[in-house]
């Protein structure tokens, strides 16, 4: 939850590189999720984080971009 909360926080930054860390780190917070969720079998959980990873792909390329 620590590493979620810390990437929202850099996500929010005015300044690319830090997005752009942020981005990294909501990866890293979604395999915690994921390993989280497949020991505790939330299945819905896991799922989501998927669909999360997606987005935050989505948002380190159109970080990139701009």
């Amino acid at each position: 939850m620590a590493a979620t909360l810390f990437a929202a926080w850099l996500v929010a930054s005015q300044r690319k590189a830090r997005r752009n860390w942020g981005f990294w780190i909501y990866l890293v917070s979604n395999a915690l999720w994921v390993a989280w969720g497949w020991h505790a079998q939330a299945w819905a959980l896991v799922a989501l984080q998927f669909g999360l990873v997606a987005l935050n792909i989505r948002g380190v390329k159109k970080n990139d971009d701009g």
